[in-house]
């Protein structure tokens, strides 16, 4: 190789340009392509396209025959390989002799459509796979090839990679020490690896010959090109080299590799024995890869084709070197289907014929039964999440639970998802957002402090220690056993009392039946209600002292491999934690049974079974950060409201024939927050329900039905509610306006009729139009009913004055003016308390929805004392379980709440940030065409340049931020805008960490246009 004269040697598109025309007869576009070796050029004529490879000088001839036949070889495949053409002399490798008279070898190959690996953004677990199966396909196409220069010597062999170890000394120390204990374990396992099959393998499968197609949301790898790297060698290293380069820049190195060996074992079946070295050789092809960068800096400095990989190849080798390699081993097998420890299925034969009684573990205990206490994500017994934090209040409920169940055992919990660990202390960034350990590998068994425990089974003393860290396992002793054919397997007994300190030693054999230990009491066993976490491991992988009680769910497979059901040992029934119904029974159930026009959020629909503050949790107990749920207006399950509903429930539930004090002291809270003018209240069940109760007084009070309403206006589900409603009658399954609603269009100041700011006036023209149409009927105007921002059509706000206008024109004909403030009430848009209030106005009517109830069915209509005494005609209106003392109880509450946790303020400040950031977004990211709304009722829309709507990117956008753990929603006339409307309690974190995500959404393949 001349490196030292590379730009000598270099080759210009130029030079290429005329090659092509001598050598070929092709002329047309000519683009230099990444290649280590040659000199690598697209070729586009007016008909087709190519790949011109010339040389470096003394190229070795053979070896380009070599290429030539593996190509024609695997031709015969069903494989996406690039084929070779020969020149204007018939030639398959042609020669020209360049400025210095030096001879250069030139190719010409078929061009094969597709983006690099290195292009494609997002990489996602499918297309990982892909990737696997593809490689795969090429390892079984590549069996039977021979050819001599199959066994040359080759730097790049991951089996010949020895060769690194005498240039350990160009990498820093940290560096170094990295290399060092890679290659250690490379050498030690020799004897073994050598004796692992051998196969011609494709070696090369780097992000710059990977070959993905163009479908942007559901990619796949259609060719994985370039086959001048095969070698004889072991098919493992073939998987490892794939592995190396496709994992770097994801947080989860070892999640991210799991599909690719799934799909690699799919097409080419990988052997048990061969897994074991795969952890190593991914290090080893990397080692190959700094090393080659490290000598490339020396010998061809401006060669940047060959340092391309060194950054983030350091960064994987720094973050392999920390997974544990028996559990990275453990995974790839349970990738390629096996059992993910190698031991399990003989341990558990074992165990099926042990006869352990979990009388023998507590022999001081008198109980004839046991019974499974549910403590899993969605438990009602465990309650909210104040009640499960405190400890004394557990375990109050505990002991309660054994008086009620005398001679029982309470246990279970084995791979039961647990609320307690969905917090940051187990969390971690995964390849698709946040992640949370929170699936449990033991068994609690919840018994009373100094309960003693007994050994089930002979056994040694691996270790004693107190972990006394916060909730973690206080005082834990691990025994270690061999089943009778020799298999070691583990025992852990966690939160123990600090006397087992004393008790025992490392080292110590303890025989069937011994006294080992006792349950420890609060102060001692990590903060726990008093209980023994008991667990089985077959391997302990580098952990001394403890061991994980809890795995990530989405790979439980494995964890449940290395640490098997405790009750395989005990067979007690009773000892089955909450068994979760699958999605699909859930959706089955629901398409048979439930409402035919149910809609479910998400292409992938999640099942929520808690909610806490600003997120809701899910069966697995993943947070997902909730930016759509603005009825949880407090905050999702805000203690203090559902307290006050539990505490008044527990007391009574009437209607209001009956005097109570709960519907006057809200009632009074309420109008407070209202102008004078609006003064009296009637309550009701939900927003639907006051927007209708609002439609017969305004009809009542005017003696005419005629409404005029918002283009794309929603507001509610009732008859009444629906004919008012553009956004329903004029969407699908719709028969248009009735004959007594007139619509206006919706005053959009970014895409509507009239765009820009002073547009109020030309808006509001339309209002008078209506009411000119009403009067020619020789009939008369009832009222306007409009939202203060509005929400269904995508969070429009409306013009400067435009309400004003509004109100003017309407009460000129006689109308009411009713705001419904279902979504934008209760201190949500920050500056004011309610969204009309932005306007200057004051209505006739306001209504108002289940916010005001955070979720609770609870609403209320205000009007002033001259609608609600036309209203008042006579007819009674009753509303069985409107203003009942619960509702009202609850109702209050929030409007607390609101004030004493300066929600309104908060909504401001947050909502201020959230708005001016969105817009530095805009700048960057010009598909967000316009951003709008008022605190904490935001949205923005997705357009082109020529502001036509992108609905199937707003439809990504959602489903992609839903991916990363959080939820948002899309609407809008085109539904081509996101809607931001969370819980009144979103921070200035919560709105970083929305930015971030959206972020990095934003720059994913589908986004751009």
């Amino acid at each position: 190789m001349m490196s030292a004269d590379y730009s000598h040697i270099k080759v210009l598109p130029e030079q290429a340009k005329e090659i092509a025309k001598n050598l070929y007869n092709l002329e047309g576009e000519i683009k230099s392509l990444p290649g280590e070796l040659d000199f690598n050029f697209r070729l586009k004529t007016k008909t087709e396209s190519y790949i011109l490879k010339i040389g470096r000088p003394d190229e070795d001839l053979e070896y380009l025959e070599f290429q030539q036949e593996i190509l024609n070889y695997v031709s015969n495949s069903n494989l996406n390989a690039p084929k070779v053409f020969p020149d204007i002399h018939g030639k398959y490798i042609s020669s020209i002799k360049d400025a210095e008279e030096n001879t250069r070898y030139v190719r010409l190959l078929s061009w094969i459509d597709g983006r690099l690996w290195s292009s494609v953004n997002p990489i996602k677990g499918e297309l990982l796979f892909s990737l696997g199966r593809e490689a795969g396909k090429i390892a079984k196409a590549l069996e039977g090839f021979k050819h001599s220069k199959v066994h040359r010597s080759f730097d790049w062999d991951i089996a010949q990679s020895e060769w690194t170890f005498k240039y350990l000394e160009l990498f820093s120390k940290e560096q170094q020490e990295i290399v060092s204990y890679f290659q250690k374990s490379f050498e030690s396992f020799q004897k073994d690896y050598k004796k692992l099959r051998k196969t011609v393998i494709h070696n090369d499968a780097n992000d710059n010959n990977i070959l993905v197609s163009d479908n942007l949301i559901d990619p796949t790898v259609t060719a994985i090109i370039d086959y001048g790297d095969a070698i004889y060698s072991q098919p493992i290293n073939d998987l490892a080299v794939a592995i190396a380069y496709a994992i770097m820049g994801k947080p989860d190195l070892l999640a991210a590799a799991l599909p690719i060996v799934s799909g690699y074992h799919k097409e080419f079946s990988l052997l048990e024995e061969e897994l074991p070295f795969l952890y190593h050789l991914v290090a080893m092809r990397l080692i190959i890869s700094v090393t080659k960068s490290a000598l490339n800096k020396q010998k061809e400095p401006d060669n940047t084709y060959l340092l391309i990989s060194e950054k983030p190849a350091w960064d994987v080798l720094k973050r392999w070197q920390e997974l544990d390699a028996n559990l990275v081993h453990f995974n790839f097998r349970g990738a390629c289907g096996f059992s993910a420890h190698p031991d399990e299925i003989a341990f558990l034969n074992w165990a099926k014929t042990q006869d352990v009684s979990l009388n023998n573990l507590f022999p001081s205990l008198d109980f004839n039964q046991v019974f499974s206490l549910d403590m899993h994500v969605g438990s009602t017994w465990l309650g909210h999440e104040t009640e499960y934090n405190d400890i004394e209040l557990t375990t109050f409920k505990i002991n309660r639970l054994q008086v009620e169940k005398p001679n029982t055992l309470f246990a279970g919990g084995y791979l039961e998802t647990r609320p307690f660990y969905s917090t940051k202390a187990y969390q971690k960034e995964g390849n698709s957002g946040l992640e949370y350990r929170t699936m449990h590998l033991g068994v609690d068994f919840w018994v009373n402090k100094n309960t003693p425990i007994h050994a089930p089974f002979d056994g040694q003393v691996y270790s004693i220690y107190n972990n006394g860290n916060n909730k973690d396992y206080g005082p834990t002793l691990i025994l270690e056993h061999k089943t009778d054919n020799g298999i070691p397997f583990y025992t852990l007994y966690g939160h123990l009392s600090e006397s087992i300190l004393n008790l025992v030693r490392k080292g110590q054999k303890i025989n069937k039946g011994d006294l080992m230990a006792y349950v420890g009491n609060i102060n001692e066993n990590g903060s726990w209600s008093p209980h023994l976490h008991f667990q089985i491991m077959l391997d302990m992988l580098d952990y001394q002292q403890d061991f994980p009680g809890v795995a990530f769910p989405n790979n439980v497979s494995v964890w449940s491999s290395l640490c098997p059901n405790p009750n395989v040992l005990f067979k007690y029934d009773g000892m089955d934690s909450h068994q979760n119904k699958s999605n699909k029974e859930l959706l089955d159930f629901r398409k048979k049974h439930l409402g035919k026009s149910l809609s479910l959020s998400y292409k992938q629909p999640l099942k929520m079974e808690r909610g806490a503050g600003v997120y809701l949790i899910d069966v697995f107990g993943r947070r997902y950060l909730d930016t759509v749920n603005n009825v949880a207006h407090v905050g999702h399950e805000h203690p203090r409201v559902v307290k006050a509903g539990q505490e008044q429930m527990a007391v009574l539930n009437t209607n209001s024939r009956y005097l109570h004090d709960n519907i006057n002291g809200f009632a009074k809270e309420l109008l407070e927050t209202f102008p004078q003018e609006l003064s009296v209240v009637h309550f009701v069940n939900s927003g639907s329900e006051a927007n209708e109760l609002a439609l017969r007084m305004t009809k009542a009070f005017t003696k005419a039905k005629d409404m005029i309403a918002v283009e794309i206006g929603y507001h509610g589900n009732t008859n009444a509610c629906i004919d008012i409603s553009s956004y329903k009658f004029d969407g699908k399954g719709g028969q248009g306006a009735p004959e007594h609603t007139h619509i206006v269009p919706l005053p959009d100041m970014f895409r509507g009729l009239y765009q820009g700011e002073n547009t109020a006036e030309n808006y509001a023209k339309h209002i008078d139009e209506q009411i000119e149409n009403i009067h020619e009927k020789d009939r008369n105007l009832a009222g306007f009913i409009c939202e203060s921002i509005i929400s269904c059509g995508g969070q429009v706000e409306l013009p400067e004055n435009y309400l004003k206008l509004a109100y003017q024109a309407v009460r000129k004909a006689g109308g009411l003016c009713i705001a419904d403030e279902v979504q934008t009430g209760c201190g949500r848009v920050g500056h004011t308390f309610w969204g009309f209030q932005l306007h200057d106005v004051i209505p006739d009517i306001v209504t108002i929805g289940k916010p005001i109830g955070n979720g609770h069915p609870l609403a209320a209509v205000v009007c002033t004392q001259e609608v609600a005494n036309a209203f008042a005609n006579g007819m009674e209106y009753f509303n069985t379980f409107g203003g009942n003392p619960v509702s009202c109880a609850i109702g209050k509450e929030v409007l607390q709440v609101i004030k004493d946790e300066k929600l309104q303020e908060n909504a401001l400040k947050v909502g201020n940030y959230l708005k001016k950031e969105l817009i530095s977004l805009q700048k960057k990211f010009p598909i967000i065409g316009d951003v709008r709304g008022q605190g904490l009722f935001l949205g923005f829309e997705l357009v082109d340049k020529n502001k036509n709507p992108l609905a199937e990117k707003a439809s990504y956008l959602a489903n992609r931020m839903k991916d990363y753990g959080i939820l948002m929603s899309t609407d809008g006339k085109d539904n081509n805008a996101l809607k931001i409307k969370p819980p009144m309690v979103f921070s200035m974190d919560n709105a970083d960490e929305l930015l971030t995500r959206l972020k990095q959404i934003f720059q994913e393949d589908f986004m751009k246009f």
